[in-house]
């Protein structure tokens, strides 16, 4: 997948996770990747990383995971303001 960045968000986006990392590939359909770099390209406090760690935690919580770690990014990304897409 081609990587989608903006200078210098990536490592305050990063800082609010885990310090344990997992590296995940995966392939994406053409309109969802593109949406995806859409939503990024629009929302300066979005990167890749935090779209996929929150889409990733809004469906583990919605699907009755019990982790903490996950239920606080789900949390957090609740609370967090962004801009409407």
């Amino acid at each position: 997948m081609d990587q989608i960045s903006q200078p210098n968000l990536s490592d305050v986006n990063n800082k609010e996770f885990s310090s344990k990392k997992v590296s995940l590939e995966t392939e994406l359909s053409e309109s969802l990747y593109n949406t995806m770099k859409d939503f990024v390209l629009s929302n300066p406090t979005w990167d890749q990383y935090k779209l996929i760690n929150s889409a990733l935690a809004t469906f583990l919580v919605q699907n009755g995971c019990t982790d903490n770690s996950v239920s606080e990014m789900y949390l957090n990304q609740l609370f967090t303001p962004s801009k409407s897409f």
